[in-house]
């Protein structure tokens, strides 16, 4: 079961700011995170219940370095749509 510390970070991008201020955050995390487990995640750590949660698989990118030819972990991006009384101090730019 997935838990807070699948969650690798909280995307600010010129459009993650612009989403933010319509009350969506963007969340990046381990693959294996599903919708249901994002939405406990918020609910028990947060004290917010998501009024929507989208999620896209993104694929790592393989480079090469050296001549040595490697590739960047796979990532799951969310995209969750808060109520718009609920703020989360910690995402406070």
């Amino acid at each position: 079961m997935a838990d807070i510390t699948d969650i690798k970070a909280i995307m600010y991008t010129e459009k993650t700011l612009a989403l933010q201020e319509d009350g969506v955050i963007v969340v990046q995390t381990t693959p294996r995170m599903t919708k249901n487990a994002l939405k406990e995640v918020f609910r028990e750590f947060f004290g917010i219940n998501p009024l929507r949660v989208n999620s896209m698989r993104v694929n790592g990118k393989v480079k090469r370095f050296k001549g040595i030819e490697g590739k960047r972990p796979d990532t799951k991006k969310f995209y969750v749509k808060l109520p718009a009384d609920a703020k989360i101090e910690s995402l406070a730019v």
